[in-house]
Parts: structure tokens; sequence; C-alpha cells
């Protein structure tokens, strides 16, 4: 609107033909500042032998678009391609590393039946992960600060990642109706015991020492020690992650989990996570409450009345698949959930768990089905179904970049 205003009282008083030539100036002036209000959503720190890259939307906890996560693989991709630059850092400025994708957004995207730009969104997401899992070169994550859903996708496929004592880790997906994507169904699925189903069906929060304790983080460092690590990291000539780690380690620091940690219940979680429905596990929480008085039982149990009952069941088997694919595999199979879960031919869900959480607030989503009881396995069998004929799955370079396991 603004262009069309003040090319009409350009026309007016200029006229034609200075008319075009300060429109296309006035055009160019647009692309440019379009480029650098892209660019400043990841920010750039060039080191003597690695780049930083900083992701930069501190007011909506660094949650990710479709236009962040492209920059992300124009700028990893040139790096990998730069011989002179041997490893790559990640993190996010102020007080989160990143919340996971920027959920809003696809909620407005959906409800304005801009399917097309969710599919682009996921394409472009699931992408990068991959791409960030078959990296040729040392990848450093710094997870200071809240570090949620596709934030773990852009991180925990990498070579390091390092946890501070701000680290807030979750994969809360089910509390919105959806389900853990971004790669969750393959990292969650290689956990210790059945400490993926928990996290993935609970949303469950997850500190620092936690994430060294059950394996997702490399390293832990005290937040006020970060300066002194990242100018550690920018004075390194090198492309040998032994190197990077024996810098990363001389300001890491040995920490263990707290007493209250789940870590410390792993042999009940075990016991009543590793059942086959969410029913079974549900009805086992009740049994241990009910003979030991426990209170992390009763605590689990009120998580899991809180998420999606459509989401519990599509959530863990999910993880089950995962246990038994690569990562190519999984992202395959979440992005054809992911399309599945927006459509809205299953289920509302996501939409009035973004609407109860993000939007109105009033933190009261009317699910549906409303009770596990009511979601049917042909529900949940949708979710897994293939695309339409003329619908394409995620197309990932398995053949130019291999998967691992």
């Amino acid at each position: 609107m603004y262009n069309f205003k003040l090319a009409s009282l350009m026309r007016r008083y200029l006229g034609i033909s200075r008319f075009v030539s300060g429109y296309r100036s006035l055009s160019s002036s647009n692309g440019a500042l379009r480029d650098d209000l892209l660019d400043n959503l990841v920010l750039v720190e060039g080191k003597t032998w690695s780049r930083t890259a900083i992701l930069n939307k501190p007011t909506v906890l660094n949650a990710l678009n479709t236009s962040m996560v492209a920059r992300l693989q124009k700028l990893y991709k040139c790096w990998e391609d730069n011989p002179s630059i041997g490893f790559v850092v990640l993190k996010g400025n102020d007080r989160a590393f990143c919340a996971g994708g920027d959920i809003v957004y696809l909620y407005h995207l959906i409800n304005e039946g801009n399917m097309e730009a969710c599919k682009e969104f996921f394409q472009t997401i699931y992408s990068f992960t991959y791409f960030l899992g078959t990296y040729l070169k040392p990848h450093v994550a710094i997870l200071n600060g809240i570090t949620m859903g596709g934030g773990g996708g852009v991180s925990i496929p990498g070579t390091f990642k390092v946890a501070t004592n701000k680290t807030v880790f979750a994969t809360p997906e089910t509390l919105i109706g959806f389900h853990p994507d971004v790669g969750a169904s393959f990292y969650l699925s290689h956990l210790p015991g059945y400490l993926g189903e928990y996290l993935a069906l609970t949303g469950d929060k997850l500190n620092g020492a936690e994430l060294i304790g059950c394996g997702l983080a490399t390293h832990y460092s005290q937040c006020a020690r970060l300066p002194l690590l990242e100018e550690q990291l920018g004075k390194l000539v090198t492309d040998d992650p032994s190197v990077i780690e024996t810098s990363l380690g001389m300001y890491s620091d040995i920490v263990y989990p707290d007493s209250t940690s789940v870590l410390h219940r792993i042999k009940t979680l075990d016991k009543c996570f590793s059942h086959d429905t969410v029913e079974e596990i549900i009805d086992a929480l009740e049994s241990e409450a009910a003979t030991t008085h426990d209170d992390w039982c009763t605590s689990t149990l009120k998580k899991l009345k809180h998420a999606a009952p459509l989401s519990l069941k599509v959530a863990l088997r999910s993880i089950r698949e995962g246990r038994f694919q690569t990562l190519d595999q999984c992202l395959v199979r979440e992005y054809r959930m992911s399309l599945q879960g927006i459509s809205k031919r299953i289920s509302n869900d996501f939409c009035e768990g973004v609407r109860a959480r993000m939007v109105d607030k009033d933190f009261a989503p009317k699910w549906d089905p409303p009770i596990l009881e009511q979601v049917t396995e042909d529900m949940v069998d949708q979710y897994f179904s293939p695309l339409s004929e003329y619908e394409p799955e995620l197309d990932l370079p398995t053949k130019h970049r291999e998967a691992f396991t």
C-alpha cells in the first residue's frame, strides 16, 4: 500500500519518465531493505577459522520461520564449501537459544488457507535438520536458555551441544495438539530406556545437567563462562573435532542431575512407559501411584491429561517407529505426519492447541477427540499414511549426503 501511494504521487508530480526511473530506484531500495531484514534474522560473526550464526528474533524466543531456516541453509552450505572455514557455531540472541518453529506464524497461515507456505516451512526446516545431521564440518550449538521443539532439531544432530545452567529443554508438541518433529522421533527414541517416550508424551522439561546425563548435550558450562568459551573457539585454527572438543572441555564443568531429576526415576519410568499403548501407560502410572504414593507418578498423570489425546497416541507410535529408523527416514515420516496433522482432515487439534496456548491464551483447548477412548486406530493410521498421489514426499539428498543411524 505504501509503495502504491508513493508511486501515485511521483507519477502526478514528476511525470511519466521521471516516475519510471524513480520507481525502479524505490523498488531496488525496498529489495535491499527486505534483504537486510532477512539478514538480521540470522546474524553472522566471522572468526579466524570459523563462523558463528546467531538466531535473532528474541521477542519470540528466536522461534524459526521459513526465512530464518532458509538463511541458515544458505549460510551453512556456503561455509561447508569454503576451505578457509573449519567449523561452525550456532547460538541464540538474548534469553533463548530457540523456542522451536514459529507456531503462531503457522497458525495464521493455516487459517488463511495458505497450505503451500506451510509445506514450504516444513520442507525447509526438515531439510536443514538433515543437512546439519550430515554436515561435513564440526558444529557447536550453544544451548543457553530455552531450547524447545525445533530448537532441538537445528542443534542436536550436530557434533557438539553445550548446555548451561540456564538451559531449558522440552519437546512440548503434544500440549499443542501436534507431534514431536524436526528429527525428535529420531533422537528421543535413542535415549536410555523409555525416557524418549516420557519426554514426547508429557512435554516435560530437562535442565542442562539432565541433558548431559541423558546424552543430548556433550558439554556443560556455566553461562557466565560462555564469553571465555566463545573467545577460545574464535582463536582456533582447525577443523579437527578433537581439538574443538578439547577447547570446549577447558570451560566445561562436571555436573550431575539433582535428586529430584526424572533421570533418578528411570526404573519406575521404564516400568510404566514400556507398555504398548497410552492407555496401558496411564494404567501403570495409576497403579504405581496407588501402591507407592509416589508424587512423580501423580504429576506425570497430570501432564498427560493436559495433552491432546490424539497427539499422545501419534507421538507414542512415532517414537516407537523412530527407534528402528535412520534420521532421514524419521524426517520423511515426520513430514508426512505434519502435513496430515495440519490438514484438518483428521482433527483441528493443532490450531486449537496454538489458539489456546499462544493466541487467546485461555489454556482451555477443546481437543477433538476429547478423550483417549474416542481416538480410533484409523485416526492414528491416517497420520502415518502416505500423502496423496499428487503430493510429493519430502525429498532429501540421501544419495549425496549419507544418513546416520
